[in-house]
């Protein structure tokens, strides 16, 4: 168990980003300091650990930066450092100022197991303001295919270097220094071009009010332009304060999103880990051909990669990194809101659009008392709004068939009445009863058979009275099938709830739905009488009420093909980065198996809060793959129009999702299969 839960079987890779307190001009004191962090990174399984710009010496020093008996020192640091790092995995990067052909460099240094692996000078000096680095430095930014002895060691040295694990697939960072971000055209760009996926930034960047705020700024930019992980690794308690202060800033991102962060202006040593998606960087620049068409329209072929072997911990040792059980689904509260209003608005945007253009005079859409089709005809309410038509432009039609139950069917009604829509109730029975007799079906003599045929004829006949309805009433029928149906095929082929003019809900999970229903309930965006109704819909059964209710109640969706809460968090891995089954398997066990280990939204209703345990996460994630790459892609290659809504995907295969319809899903189930708990 421990093997496969090791973070570094899966892709993943453990940084650190440090800042420790110095004694200005005291390299045996900060060396000290950086021994005792740097041991607790090798401790805690971390790949890189990260130190502030001239941790060695301490940056704010002025002229005393020149000076012999500083600089001896430094050098005599790093040979002591470099002899600690024996017993350490982590490599190592600190600052140091350098001496090389009578020049001083503000370096960093990149240590690992007993070895300098290479020595990278800053390339950008500040010089405006508080800062006078050129008074003290010369610029690293043409040095390149050089060496430093320091000791008997020749030592690669310049800007041309990118260190590589010999063992850790896509383990590959560079080195900018401080100011290198503040620039137009930051050296980690290239960096980045060249294969980097990791940056480290020592940095002694001063503290002035909201300046914390803009590094923030830049390293998640920077970390979303290029996408990296970008570790951030500031100066603090230590420095002079004669003119300026520090605040110790350290932090982690990843392709534009925050792993960890220090607090500020601390007064000890700190350490921020995270564990950093290396297959994550990759797939993403994989889907983006820009990002390749920039590194070869830049590319100067001088690189020098400088490879070490990490040797990872293959043991479980936790996992810095927040897993969401919903990744469509935002776990801060206002990000959600923001999610919601942009979903919703592009929903009914689209469909709005599409009206005007189609030249249509309703709305035509079938309406269960669901989820999908509440939300579909709110949309469509809300376009005829922006349309400046009245609401009875909408026909809303609720069909019951022979499984309809009571609650629904209310559900229904209260909910076409309080959007004052142009309401119908359309009995399908005996139309379904008709055909179930034409074709000889065993239903239509009184035998309790409930088969498929039993269910798509019930389906198919609503999409048909719809389509028939349209044509009648010079309309278009509005789609209700959601992303997680299309995903798995929960859905009829052709005239069945596959089809329609245009569906509104294509690029919606269901996980997400529940949250934008009850999102409108509380903004009262279609009036404050339709709330109570939302939260009915929202909490009851998800069903679709094609067979009658046995002994064990009314028929279960997520009996069938697994609670959406976990399909929708293996669709959105599947879908957005192309992961291997394992890979899911290990993040799903983050999540999931702890009732309290994962994020769990607080707005999220009480009832559906629970754990799985590998077992069950196992199974249900089998059946998607089954679903998803075996015998639902053809119902996908035949959708009918409607908007991607979310940056985790679409299945449109005239936008995104392009696959063959005999496809199998053999090489999916059989890397699952190799995976040993």
């Amino acid at each position: 168990m421990n093997a496969f839960r090791s973070l570094y079987r899966h892709g993943f890779a453990r940084v650190a980003a440090c800042t420790v307190p110095v004694q200005l001009a005291d390299p045996r004191h900060n060396l000290q300091q950086i021994i005792a962090l740097a041991g607790e990174a090798s401790a805690a399984g971390a790949a890189l650990a990260v130190f502030p710009e001239l941790c060695l010496s301490g940056y704010a020093i002025d002229d005393l930066r020149q000076q012999d008996a500083l600089l001896d020192g430094v050098q005599n640091c790093l040979i002591q450092l470099q002899a600690e790092t024996r017993a350490w995995k982590t490599v190592i990067v600190v600052g140091a100022p350098i001496v090389q052909r009578g020049r001083l460099f503000n370096c960093a240094v990149v240590l690992h197991q007993g070895a300098i692996l290479g020595i990278v000078p800053k390339s950008y000096l500040p010089n405006y303001r508080e800062f006078y680095d050129s008074r003290h430095f010369t610029t690293g930014i043409d040095i390149a295919n050089e060496t430093l002895r320091i000791g008997s060691q020749n030592i690669p040295f310049g800007t041309d270097l990118i260190f590589e694990s010999l063992d850790l697939p896509d383990f590959i960072f560079g080195i900018e220094i401080c100011e290198d971000l503040w620039v137009p055209n930051p050296p980690s760009t290239a960096l980045a071009l060249a294969g980097a996926t990791v940056i480290g930034n020592p940095s002694a960047s001063t503290i002035t009010i909201g300046k914390s705020e803009d590094r923030h700024l830049l390293c998640r930019a920077q970390s979303q332009r290029a996408l990296c992980a970008y570790v951030y690794a500031a100066a603090g308690a230590g420095e002079s304060t004669t003119d300026v202060a520090w605040d110790g800033q350290v932090s982690i991102y990843e392709a534009g999103r925050l792993l960890g962060e220090s607090t500020r202006f601390p007064k000890t040593a700190q350490m921020t880990l995270a564990d950093i998606d290396l297959d994550l960087v990759r797939q993403e620049r994989m889907r983006m051909g820009s990002f390749h068409d920039c590194a070869r329209a830049h590319d100067h072929g001088a690189w020098r990669r400088i490879g070490f072997t990490l040797s990872p911990v293959e043991a479980d040792i936790g996992f810095h990194r927040v897993v969401a059980r919903f990744p469509f689904v935002p776990e801060n509260p206002d990000r959600l809101d923001q999610d919601c209003y942009e979903a919703w608005t592009i929903q009914v945007r689209a469909l709005t659009q599409r009206l005007q253009s189609s030249g249509v005079e309703r709305c035509v859409i079938g309406v269960s008392g669901g989820l999908d089709s509440t939300l579909a005809l709110l949309v469509a309410a809300r376009a005829a709004d922006e349309l400046g038509w009245k609401r009875d432009r909408v026909d809303a039609y609720t069909m019951p068939g022979f499984a309809t139950g009571d609650a629904s069917l209310g559900l229904a009604h209260d909910l076409m009445n309080a959007l004052g829509v142009a309401s119908h109730e359309l009995d399908i029975k005996p139309t379904a009863m008709q055909m179930l007799e034409t074709i000889g079906h065993p239903f239509a003599s009184g035998a309790p058979v409930h088969d498929v045929t039993f269910e798509n004829v019930q389906a198919g006949l609503r999409t048909d009275f719809l389509f028939r309805l349209a044509n009648q009433r010079n309309g278009i029928v509005i789609g209700t099938g959601d992303l997680s149906e299309l995903a798995l095929g929960w859905c009829t082929y052709g005239v069945g709830d596959q089809m329609s003019h245009y569906n509104v809900n294509a690029g919606m999970p269901k996980t997400l739905i529940q949250h934008l229903i009850r999102w409108l309930a509380r903004k009262e965006t279609l009036g404050t009488e339709i709330a109570p109704v939302l939260e009915k819909i929202v909490s009851a059964e998800i069903t679709p009420e094609l067979v009658p209710a046995g002994s064990e109640g009314v028929q279960k969706t997520e009996e069938k093909i697994g609670p959406y809460a976990l399909q929708d968090f293996t669709l959105y891995y599947v879908l957005r980065y192309g992961f291997r089954p394992s890979k899911i398997l290990f993040l799903a066990l983050r999540a999931w198996e702890d009732r309290n280990g994962g994020i769990w939204p607080a707005h999220f209703p009480e009832d559906r809060q629970r754990a799985y345990d590998a077992t069950e996460i196992r199974h249900w994630l089998t059946v998607f793959l089954q679903r998803f790459f075996g015998f639902s892609q053809f119902k996908r290659s035949a959708l009918p129009n409607g908007p991607k809504l979310s940056s985790g995907g679409s299945l449109s295969p005239r936008g995104e999702w392009r696959a063959p319809s005999d496809g199998t899903p053999a090489a999916w189930l059989d890397e699952l299969e190799k995976a040993t708990l």
